[in-house]
């Protein structure tokens, strides 16, 4: 009986748990489409989540794609296909790795911040401070991360995009012989519309989940520091399990035949 009764336990408090996030993404999309909107808050948030990014994930592109390059050619020169390297750099690129390693970054990065930030808000009981002077707390702190995140996350993959093939071609290019050429014409010759819209989709939604975790956990953290440091710890772990998870579902309703 004891163990059946944690298992009931558990299953209980996933169900709050799903229940509570739940509750807590429909106030927050509500107030991402109703007015009043803070301009100034949106706007910081968006040069946090996008301009401070920006090293970050560039570094991050331009190293898989050059990796990218010597990894494929590596494997394709044993069945003589060594043409076919700048179509799988651009694909990979644009389709999988460029939305899913900015998101990966930008939530251990950005999602980290945000919930220490309202984490620290909600101990030292500043949230309730905004409350008693009528300003609601989803519209000031919640709404601006959500709309800055679905805004500049597509921005950072598309640049990523580009920093990222051009890591290729620098490699593709100067250690592999490839003509300059030759290289941007199958890379433009491969690449389709679909591969790019699909990527940004991806980072919309990834962009969403980081804040998304990143608020919640910091404004139901509590139990001081201890809290905080809890609370961003799950909010980074969280958002980068749902990264990957809705990138395989999102994969599946754009390619799957």
């Amino acid at each position: 009986m004891n163990v059946l009764a944690i298992v009931g336990r558990v299953f209980l408090t996933f169900l709050i748990q799903v229940g509570r996030l739940s509750i807590f993404t429909g106030r927050a999309v509500g107030h991402m489409v109703r007015p009043p909107f803070y301009p100034r808050l949106i706007g910081r948030q968006m040069v946090e989540i996008g301009y401070y990014s920006l090293p970050v994930v560039g570094l991050t592109t331009i190293f898989s794609g050059m990796v990218l390059a010597l990894q494929s050619h590596t494997g394709f020169a044993r069945f003589s296909a060594e043409g076919a390297v700048a179509t799988v750099v651009v694909i990979s690129i644009t389709r999988e790795l460029g939305p899913v390693l900015a998101g990966l970054m930008v939530a251990g990065r950005i999602g980290a911040a945000m919930a220490a930030e309202i984490g620290t808000m909600r101990v030292t009981e500043q949230i309730d401070a905004l409350s008693t002077l009528s300003t609601n707390p989803f519209k000031y702190l919640v709404a601006p991360r959500l709309i800055a995140g679905v805004t500049m996350l597509p921005l950072l993959v598309l640049v990523g995009d580009v920093i990222g093939v051009f890591g290729g071609y620098l490699i593709g290019t100067t250690k592999l012989g490839f003509n300059p050429a030759t290289y941007i014409a199958r890379t433009a010759e491969f690449l389709e519309v679909i591969d790019v819209v699909s990527g940004l989709v991806k980072a919309a939604v990834f962009g969403f989940v980081i804040a998304l975790m990143g608020c919640y956990h910091g404004y139901y953290s509590k139990g001081g520091a201890q809290g905080v440091g809890a609370a961003t710890t799950n909010a980074v772990v969280s958002a980068s399990i749902l990264i990957l998870i809705l990138n395989y579902v999102i994969t599946e309703l754009f390619f799957a035949q």
